[in-house]
Order: structure tokens, then sequence, then C-alpha cells
């Protein structure tokens, strides 16, 4: 369905992205998992045509995006990172003024208008000025305007950004079910959990790179199998490094004050760790052990927490 190859942009000395490929099939909820300044917005804004990349191609079913870009653009919805609002209309009113962009028929416009208003939870308040909505409902709003022509292909950028929990599983769920219905959605985030309940598969980004795409299960052998140990205490990462260089662990990443390793040896568990690191002087405030998470995945792949 889409398929993207050696896609680069830069603005000035910085190389925004950095020769990316990758394909999403039909019906595939493809995440795209980073931190801020990772490259993901740049991304999207390529593969909807908002941005012509340095290099690099886009395909959206048969058409090249840049030979053919109003075909491709047709079977494409986007809900940016910025709402794409006009606050003074109400939320029957941005929908139509939106879809009528599409030259979609009135009658059709009326019924998807009408539709998605139920569905994202605002047909009661649809009158009203998009001014007086509460940010979740300004969220649930620019979803349906995504929506608005029935799009092939959705591309959501931070679509949750900046509102409560509530809001944000809300949205997650309508997400869900569009999903669930066979439209092809590319995802971007910076919210673990979300990619974790939501993609079929992720591709991690940092500075401009893929680094690792596949399922959860998928990703998750870039740690092992192997519980994850999480220290944190009033040590460096030279100090950890040294104590335990010669002991059966290995490192997905070591900081001031906190690690996150394996222990590689089934008869090597927590109480000889332990020992090791009180006998060095290293002072430990907690200790944690769980299964390997996205979390662990990315610390291995980055050597930093997602939220640093």
């Amino acid at each position: 369905m889409i398929t993207v190859e050696n896609l680069s942009k830069k603005f000035g000395d910085l190389q925004a992205v950095d020769r990316i490929s990758f394909t999403v099939s039909q019906g595939e909820l493809f995440g795209f998992l980073g931190p801020n300044g990772a490259g993901k917005t740049t991304t999207i804004s390529m593969v909807s045509g908002l941005l012509r990349p340095d290099e690099g191609t886009v395909r959206i079913e048969n058409y090249n995006l840049w030979e053919s870009p109003r075909a491709a653009k047709r079977l494409l919805g986007l809900v940016p990172q910025d709402l794409a609002l006009y606050q003074e209309f109400s939320a029957r009113e941005n929908l139509r003024f939106w879809g009528g962009l599409y030259g979609i028929p009135r009658s059709q416009l009326k019924k998807n208008t009408e539709e998605l208003l139920e569905r994202v939870g605002l047909a009661d308040r649809a009158r009203e000025p998009v001014s007086r909505y509460s940010g979740g409902m300004k969220r649930r709003l620019n979803l349906a305007i995504g929506l608005v022509h029935n799009p092939k292909v959705l591309l959501l950028d931070e679509p949750t950004v900046g509102i409560d929990p509530q809001a944000r599983n809300n949205i997650l769920e309508i997400i869900r079910d569009i999903a669930g219905q066979g439209t092809t959605i590319i995802f971007a985030t910076h919210h673990l959990e979300e990619a974790e309940k939501l993609c079929d598969r992720i591709a991690i980004i940092d500075h401009g790179r893929i680094l690792q795409t596949g399922s959860l299960s998928e990703l998750a052998k870039v740690v092992g199998d192997r519980d994850v140990v999480t220290l944190r205490g009033g040590f460096t990462a030279e100090q950890v490094r040294q104590c335990l260089e010669t002991e059966p662990v290995s490192f997905l990443a070591v900081a001031d004050h906190s690690a996150s390793l394996n222990l590689v040896q089934p008869d090597y568990g927590i109480a000889p760790l332990v020992n090791q690191l009180t006998e060095a002087g290293i002072e430990l405030a907690d200790i944690s052990i769980q299964k390997p998470t996205l979390e662990n995945v990315f610390l291995k792949l980055t050597g930093r927490e997602l939220r640093d």
C-alpha cells in the first residue's frame, strides 16, 4: 500500500531524515516511535506530500507521490500535530468545509459528517463553536476531519499530544476501530504505551534514522528473552561498569545513577549481583526486575530512555 525508499531531508546543517525506507501493507497499523526531534513529523510531512524530500520516493498504491500527486493524495487522510481547525466554526461546519475541498458530493458529505460526529462523540455538541471545546474534543474533531473523505490511508502525527489520559484513551479506541475496518494507518508517537497497545509493527526512529522495525515480539528479540534488571542509586556509569565487568551480565544501557542489564547465566541471580555491588561500595536506591519491554528495546538501541 505504501512504499518509501531512501527518503532524506536536510534543513541547513541538520539532517532531519536520513535515507529511511519502509513499507506498510494494506490495513496495517504501522507506528513511528521516537522522541521529539527524531524525524517523525518530517517523515509524515514528506509521505503526505506537504514537504518535498531532498531524495527518495514515496508510492501510495500504484502512484508515485511526486509524479501523480493528485491521485496519490486523494487516497490520503492527514491528522497533523498542530490542530487544523477553524475556531469560529462549529464541528459540523469544519467537517463540511474540509470535506468540500475534496469535491465530495453534498449528499455524501452530509452523510459522512453526521456519521463522523457520532463516531468521535461530538454529535451532541456539533453546533457549538470549536473555541468552546476542550483539548480532547478538538483532538477528536481533528481526527474526524482527516477521515471525512474516507481515505484508504490515514497519517497520524502525535494525535493525542497535550490531552489528559481519559481523552487519550478515547482517541486510541477510535483509531483502533478505524484500523479494524481496514484503513491503513501510519501512527507517529513518542508514547511507548501507545505504540505497544495499537501498532501491528513499529519502527523505532532516532536522529532521522530507523534503528529497528518489527512487531513487538520481533523487537523484543533485540533485548533477548531474559528478565531485565534495572538498578538506580548513587553511582556513576563508570563505577557500575567497572564493578560488573567480570560478572555474567550484559548491559542494555548504563548512565550515572541508573543501569539496565540482563543476567546471562541461569545460576547467577539477584543475590550475587547485589553482593558484588555492595562490596564495591555502590549505593543502591532501587532494583526492579521485569520482562523485556519496548522501553528496554529503545534503551538497547539508543542508550537512553525515550523520555530523555
